[in-house]
């Protein structure tokens, strides 16, 4: 990912000396399939529908869609792609990164090997490593849409986003001094959540920088005990206590992967299109998102249900060999669906 974003900053809007180029725009999807013109175009440019989502209080834990509507219980019939599709409750004309077409990344390869722990890191420092470098990533695309036009305005803005949402059935608030949930426009959201990301990792009771507390991993071939129960049997264990994290250290980092998450779903319904399809950074959003959500579903920093704004692109992901059988970002997809996704965009299943 070192390289990832080379060619960003010269892209930002009014950030290259080079002559505008005109707007790509996105090319119709080629299609044998004879049902492919029912779903009201679905390669056209996505639309945001901030203005369209409703006043709702966050959402209850319940079970993540892919879970649930894989099969009716009372008949036992396994659900179809088309019925799980439209289980979503997709906007219509569906928005640009449902088309498997443009869900492409800039590299191939298994993703899976940049979020597997190292067997000699301790979990709690792999933890800390992780959240320092996706929230670098991220910030990268935040910068784009918070990127000052000529005219001093942002693609991201209260008219534009009043909001913090992602469609028209996901809302997300922020809690105020007395702890009351508000609805605030995603660019205010965002600019709130990144202050209070970085004050969390410059915490050093919180992330602690003292090299000398470093710890490796516990070794289960030389002792299933962990050495701070052989010392003092009987205190509390957890994860980054043997490097000085705090007890409450994932708590704290599942909180910071769900605010990294809620940003990533706004950028895709609200601004996959402008600006970054048309300034050819789309692979580049795709790359980073897939490589976050393997990491956060491995390291159990996101439930099921925390996926659901996004569940039809890790659909499509789990069915173009994204993501790997084996990892959890593809248990927590519903295959059926992406590939049908897949077959209504044109990508031949068995090239992909």
């Amino acid at each position: 990912m070192s390289n990832l974003f080379s060619g960003i900053n010269a892209r930002f809007r009014g950030g290259s000396n080079k002559p505008p180029s005109q707007p790509k725009s996105p090319s119709p999807s080629t299609t044998g399939q004879p049902r492919a013109a029912s779903l009201d175009n679905l390669s056209q440019a996505s639309q945001s529908s901030t203005n369209l989502a409703p006043k709702v209080p966050p959402l209850p834990n319940s079970p993540s869609l892919a879970k649930t509507i894989g099969m009716d219980e009372s008949s036992g019939v396994m659900s179809s792609g088309d019925d799980i599709i439209s289980s979503y409750h997709l906007p219509r004309p569906l928005p640009l990164w449902v088309n498997g077409q443009y869900a492409k990344h800039i590299v191939r390869g298994n993703f899976m090997t940049l979020s597997a722990r190292p067997k000699t890191v301790e979990p709690g420092e792999w933890i800390a490593h992780q959240i320092v470098e996706h929230y670098r990533n991220l910030w990268n695309f935040v910068r784009v849409v918070h990127e000052k036009e000529d005219d001093g305005s942002t693609l991201c803005n209260s008219t534009s986003c009043p909001r913090m949402s992602a469609g028209a059935n996901h809302s997300f608030t922020w809690l105020n001094n007395r702890r009351e949930p508000v609805e605030l426009p995603a660019f205010e959201y965002m600019t709130l959540m990144q202050r209070w990301i970085s004050g969390k990792i410059d915490d050093t009771n919180i992330f602690p920088t003292d090299a000398s507390g470093v710890s490796y991993a516990h070794n289960p071939a030389t002792t299933t005990t962990p050495p701070s129960q052989l010392s003092n049997p009987g205190d509390p264990e957890w994860i980054g206590k043997r490097s000085g994290f705090p007890e409450k250290f994932v708590e704290v980092c599942q909180m910071i992967f769900r605010q990294m998450f809620r940003v990533y779903a706004h950028l895709y319904w609200a601004h996959f299109t402008e600006p970054f399809y048309h300034l050819n950074l789309e692979k580049q959003l795709n790359s980073c998102f897939s490589h976050f959500i393997l990491t956060a579903t491995a390291l159990d920093m996101l439930k099921p249900q925390e996926l659901e704004p996004m569940q039809p692109l890790l659909d499509i992901w789990a069915a173009n060999g994204t993501f790997p059988p084996e990892s959890k970002a593809y248990e927590y997809a519903n295959l059926r669906a992406g590939e049908r996704l897949l077959e209504l965009a044109g990508v031949e299943l068995e090239t992909r």
